[in-house]
């Protein structure tokens, strides 16, 4: 079966866009940046590189004897991921953003090239220590040994945009400090001003869909991660509403130390998703259960939703307690925008009324009204982006069902790739997607067993349920004190 995988799309819109930031490693640790021009050259030599080894590996493999094969594939995923890994994380910004997403969203992805990949989470080259103190000094007015009392100046995590360090304040308080790459923004804006490229290539691949709205909307979530002021201002409204809960924490920002390029909040520890892996079965549950539920009390009582759930956002404590980290794709919905998910999950999971469903999508332009679309198509192609709460049984969530989700939406091939086709994506479901493919690929990875049905019921303020795990009765203790403290 050809298959249109979520990496092939990306690569291939990233590719046509431009959507490149190439900086050269000089002897003092620092980036150049080079023009668009030089920047697309050098995508393309890297894809030609990579093409080459290809073919090479092709020849190779056909003159070789068959038990020799199987190790000859394995070298050569090796080697291509451990070039692929290198060169995005050396490129940071979209792209880089994009092989972190290829990392856990498919499990078709080769493992060699999946586990290089994930590195991207958390584990990216780091820029150098001069460069980070050129930043400090700039936003907070002096160099990070003098800002705070303690600085390692080698980084916790680096990522697309910033790194992480660990550092005490003046006052004895141990934080993390996130610190952007310096250019990286103006790398970032010069790249997504090309979209018309971008807007032709997701017009052939759904013809239903309107690409300006969508891309629009992908441009100003990816711009306003760029500005840790706004960042730290999600981070605060999750913290607020989160504070004191039993399981799940939002660490605290840390004002006085915060700027547009610098952000300071209370330091977090905890196991990183790879280690939860091989965690019992009950803890593994539990994890997964404590990110369900911040994920819809976000759009259900916050209007929010934090809209990058990728393995490197999290710190887990066990018992369920997890720490979400990194605030800056947050996406803040409007109350028509949260009726809407309402009125489908209404009728879709609660009154399993198709023909409902499908008027609230028509009227809201999500899908384009076509005699060639039966209410059948309309229930097997959505009802699998529902399906983990569509009934009041246990369902556990695999890696095979977040790839389905992948195939389900990207697919050219799949049964109901017409109705894809017909559909469009508003901007209140662009980063909303997120959660049909992010989470649904976390969940898979931890492979959680719960009654996904009776904690969306607690969770949606249509139904308000009682609790129905052991974290349930925490939360809805807790839920009650709020409450009366709101009094």
């Amino acid at each position: 079966m050809r298959r249109v995988t979520l990496v092939t799309i990306a690569g291939a819109a990233a590719t046509l866009t431009g959507v490149v930031i190439w900086r050269v490693r000089r002897a003092g640790g620092g980036f150049v940046h080079t023009s668009v021009a030089q920047r697309n050259a050098r995508l393309v030599t890297i894809g030609a590189r990579t093409g080459a080894r290809h073919a090479a590996h092709v020849v190779r493999t056909a003159a070789a004897p068959a038990e020799r094969r199987a190790a000859l594939d394995a070298e050569h995923q090796l080697r291509t991921a451990a070039d692929v890994t290198a060169a995005l994380g050396e490129l940071k910004g979209a792209l880089m953003k994009l092989g972190q997403m290829a990392s856990y969203l498919d499990e078709s992805l080769p493992e060699p090239m999946r586990a290089a990949l994930a590195e991207l989470q958390q584990d990216a080259p780091p820029m150098a220590p001069e460069l980070c103190a050129q930043v400090v000094r700039a936003e907070l007015g002096d160099t990070p040994e003098r800002v705070f009392a303690a600085w390692d100046p080698v980084p916790l995590a680096a990522a697309s945009i910033g790194q992480v360090h660990r550092a005490t304040t003046r006052s004895g308080l141990e934080v993390a400090v996130k610190v952007q790459y310096p250019g990286v923004d103006d790398a970032i804006r010069a790249d997504l001003v090309n979209t018309d490229v971008l807007f032709r290539v997701l017009s052939l691949l759904f013809p239903g869909l309107d690409p300006k709205p969508l891309v629009a909307e992908l441009r100003a979530r990816l711009v306003e991660e760029l500005d840790y002021t706004l960042e730290a201002a999600n981070q605060r409204l999750f913290a607020g509403w989160y504070d004191q809960h039993p399981f799940i924490h939002v660490p605290a920002v840390i004002d006085e130390l915060s700027t547009t390029r610098v952000l300071t909040t209370e330091l977090a520890t905890g196991s990183r998703f790879a280690e939860v892996e091989g965690w019992s079965q009950t803890e593994r549950n539990e994890a997964a259960e404590a990110i369900f539920r911040f994920v819809f009390h976000g759009i259900y009582r916050l209007h929010a939703f934090n809209g990058d759930p990728h393995p490197g956002n999290y710190l887990f404590g066990g018992n369920g307690r997890v720490t979400f980290l990194d605030f800056g794709l947050v996406k803040r919905y409007t109350p028509d925008e949260v009726a809407l998910f309402e009125e489908l999950i209404k009728a879709m999971c609660i009154e399993h009324d198709i023909p409902r469903f499908r008027r609230a999508l028509e009227e809201h332009h999500v899908l384009r009204k076509s005699d060639a679309i039966t209410d059948g198509d309309v229930r097997s192609y959505y009802g699998h982006f529902y399906e983990f709460v569509l009934d009041d049984c246990e369902i556990a969530f695999t890696p095979e069902y977040a790839s389905e989700t992948v195939r389900q939406m990207f697919d050219a091939t799949n049964p109901y790739a017409h109705v894809a086709k017909s559909s469009n994506v508003p901007p209140a479901f662009v980063i909303s997607q997120r959660i049909n493919l992010g989470l649904h690929a976390v969940l898979g990875r931890l492979r959680a067993r719960a009654n996904w049905r009776r904690i969306a019921n607690e969770i949606w303020p249509f139904v308000n349920g009682p609790p129905s795990t052991r974290l349930g009765e925490a939360e809805a203790e807790w839920l009650e004190g709020k409450t009366e403290q709101a009094g």
